[in-house]
């Protein structure tokens, strides 16, 4: 039987530099690096909804809980006002009631990167696709948890199989570039991001993933000056505040010729 869900918040640009220290160096993966897109890792769809609209939804719900669109809508609901938990609850029972449905599997999947409970995602994810009909935004969260879970050569390669599908697609590369960065590569980082905040479609959660790498590698100006085309100056200066703090707490900024960003596993 699946686990219920246990409400765990997914970390932003913000909280970086704490999660870092408690427990490793950490990603923004789903996630996040979250943003509302629904080709992005762990989210799980893209409109804006007003929480009347939400209520709403929420009673249609309650009334018929069996209509398979309508908990879809629900859940992107929910996840729409950051209720991620409850949007979890709700696809797991839709998940119980159509264990076959892919779609379902993969929006349930990528519910549960993103409120950390990663492997039970791995399992669900891997019955999300299959090989002969690969899904890009499934291997890209299977990509999520895996580094999550600190295996990110695996991880690596769930994003190389997503980008051989879809070349090019900056979410993938968000990753990926993150990937890179938890694995002490910040030269393969750095130049990942560029690749990825390149692209027509690259939004400010990419870009703000470019100005976590160059913070990491101590081009706190260069990070600024990214922030800047997205962020109001207090977000700004709060975000840059963060990562000047999880640098320093680092043992400095990481070199890749003479030192190696610290973090808390081997």
């Amino acid at each position: 039987m699946i686990a219920g869900p246990r409400p765990i918040q997914a970390p932003s640009i913000r909280g970086f530099g704490a999660k870092l220290i408690a427990a490793g160096l950490v990603t923004l993966l789903a996630a996040g690096c979250q943003s509302r897109s629904p080709e992005t890792t762990g989210s799980i769809g893209g409109a804006r909804i007003s929480p009347r609209e939400a209520d709403a939804l929420a009673e249609k719900y309650a009334a018929d809980p069996n209509d398979l669109g309508l908990a879809m809508r629900y859940a992107q609901a929910l996840r729409a006002t950051d209720q991620r938990a409850q949007a979890t609850a709700v696809l797991q029972q839709a998940a119980l009631r159509n264990p076959r449905n892919t779609a379902v599997l993969g929006a349930y999947g990528k519910a549960l990167v993103e409120v950390g409970r990663l492997q039970e995602a791995q399992d669900v994810l891997q019955n999300a696709h299959s090989p002969a009909q690969p899904d890009w935004r499934i291997l890209s969260a299977q990509g999520s948890a895996a580094d999550q879970l600190g295996d990110h050569a695996r991880a690596q390669g769930f994003y190389d199989a997503a980008l051989k599908i879809r070349p090019d697609e900056p979410a993938i590369l968000s990753n990926l570039g993150l990937s890179y960065a938890l694995a002490r590569q910040l030269d393969q980082a750095e130049a990942t991001m560029r690749r990825a905040v390149s692209q027509p479609g690259a939004d400010a959660r990419v870009r703000g993933n470019l100005a976590l790498v160059l913070g990491l590698r101590g081009r706190f100006d260069e990070a600024e000056a990214i922030l800047r085309r997205d962020l109001p100056p207090a977000e700004v200066a709060a975000n840059l505040a963060s990562l000047r703090s999880l640098v320093a707490r680092s043992g400095g900024p990481a070199n890749p010729v003479n030192r190696k960003l610290a973090t808390g596993r081997s």
